[in-house]
């Protein structure tokens, strides 16, 4: 499988988008070794001149059309958290089904991960075991 991916990067006013396909190994060695408390500090340092992004990389299988992000920000105790944000197709029934299936993009996001935990569901997109990333998105009552 292949993969490319984008950063989006704070001091940059538009999103980088990497053209190189890179395989699942090469997508989690860039996530593990992306600086993202130097990028988190740019953020902060710079609130209120030009920050346009919150530091996050995107990887998009290029298979499927899925893509999965990764978003750094502090906790309120200032450590390193990340938010997980997985985009797909889905498909929906309207007025219960009486005028067929349609599909739609939906974009779900989950908050408060670490790396190593934020590192294991991007491993799980990245061998399209995609059951796993859902249910960070689905809650029972």
């Amino acid at each position: 499988m292949r993969f490319t991916y984008s950063i989006c990067d704070p001091s940059e006013n538009e999103i980088l988008f990497k053209n190189d396909k890179i395989t699942a190994d090469q997508a989690i060695k860039i996530a593990r070794e992306y600086p993202w408390l130097e990028k988190l500090d740019i953020s902060e340092k710079n609130i209120h001149a030009n920050v346009h992004f919150s530091p996050s990389l995107n990887f998009k299988n290029e298979n499927s059309d899925k893509e999965f992000r990764i978003t750094a920000h502090y906790n309120p105790n200032r450590e390193l958290e990340f938010s997980l944000w997985y985009k797909r197709v889905v498909k929906t029934k309207a007025l219960f089904g009486l005028f067929g299936e349609k599909e739609k993009i939906v974009v779900s996001d989950a908050w408060d991960y670490l790396l190593q935990d934020t590192l294991v569901y991007l491993q799980y997109f990245l061998d399209e075991e995609y059951e796993r990333i859902e249910s960070l998105y689905t809650y029972s009552i």
